[in-house]
């Protein structure tokens, strides 16, 4: 997923000299490609990522393509108002690419993860979120960014838990991907759960899907927009959905999902929230351990699932 993203960042300066690359002291390795082919479209800005984002507001104004790439806890988090008012509100497009998102720096501790930052850019307007599970979901996402249209943020996380998706993608900006079933499972008697996932969690979505029967999973790309038809169309067809996240319960895709059902009349399922609950990293560790001591591995999530749809029966 990491060289989709280089690959097309590099794509995009060889083919335009006003796509320019703006970093605050991050990510040398990854811009090799890069800095090798145009190394004057590139700008390390230095550890003043909110300078940065002002920058890269100024760049755009004069007619320049910035991308700003930081690791997930400071770009979005650190600079959330220099976002907020030099960027969306002035509707500049401007790419945010916040690498590392979720827990996965787990030897850094709290202050270099980031189960927070779908949410906290959730209720700025003008801005997508983009949230690739693979390096296809990857190119989908820096097509649409690369456009160059309106702001956009991509969540990179873990980039190494496999392959999802076997051909390009060719949704529409907002669609969720059905990645396992979902075709013809409305019969009498198919499932009654169904399973929504980004991020690095979609992986595990369809090997919880596989453990507990023939369930669809589908696979969120795209977290504002989204498709508020099709989530009701989901709704209306299963009892339960089950949304995965490597991101706070609170404010992810969960809560997206949960806002859109809510605002249904009639039978609508039950949204079962499953992500880091609201809470801080207790120790530091290996990805892996994390991933158990927040309960979003997949024996833990397991356990979570048949214990919800139990109660629920």
């Amino acid at each position: 997923m990491r060289t989709a993203f280089s690959n097309a960042i590099a794509a995009a300066a060889i083919a335009d000299p006003k796509v320019l690359l703006l970093t605050g002291d991050h990510g040398y390795a990854l811009f090799d490609d890069f800095r090798k082919h145009r190394p004057d479209q590139f700008i390390n800005c230095g550890v003043a990522e909110q300078n940065m984002v002002g920058v890269a507001a100024g760049l755009a104004k004069a007619g320049y393509k910035p991308i700003v790439y930081g690791l997930a806890c400071f770009v979005p988090v650190r600079v959330l108002e220099q976002i907020k008012l030099d960027v969306c509100y002035q509707d500049l497009p401007v790419v945010f690419i916040g690498d590392g998102a979720g827990i996965v720096y787990s030897a850094l501790g709290s202050s270099h993860q980031s189960a927070e930052d779908i949410a906290v850019l959730r209720a700025i307007p003008r801005l997508d979120i983009l949230s690739p599970c693979d390096a296809r979901e990857m190119d989908y996402a820096m097509a649409h960014a690369l456009s160059f249209q309106r702001p956009v943020y991509i969540r990179m996380g873990k980039s190494d838990v496999g392959e999802i998706h076997q051909t390009a993608l060719s949704a529409p900006l907002g669609d969720l991907v059905a990645v396992r079933g979902g075709a013809a499972d409305t019969a009498a008697g198919g499932p009654r759960t169904a399973f929504l996932a980004t991020g690095s969690m979609v992986k595990s979505a369809m090997l919880l899907a596989e453990r507990l029967g023939d369930n669809p999973v589908w696979s969120v790309p795209t977290i504002k927009p989204i498709n508020q038809a099709q989530l009701a169309g989901l709704a209306r067809r299963y009892d339960n959905l089950v949304v995965l996240e490597e991101h706070n319960r609170i404010g992810g895709l969960g809560g997206a999902v949960a806002e859109a059902v809510g605002d249904l009349g009639g039978a609508r399922a039950r949204v079962l929230r499953l992500g880091i609950n609201d809470r801080f990293s207790e120790f530091n560790g290996s990805w892996d351990y994390l991933l158990r001591e927040h309960g979003i591995d997949t024996a833990s999530l397991l356990a979570q699932i048949q214990t919800l749809l139990r109660d629920d029966a």
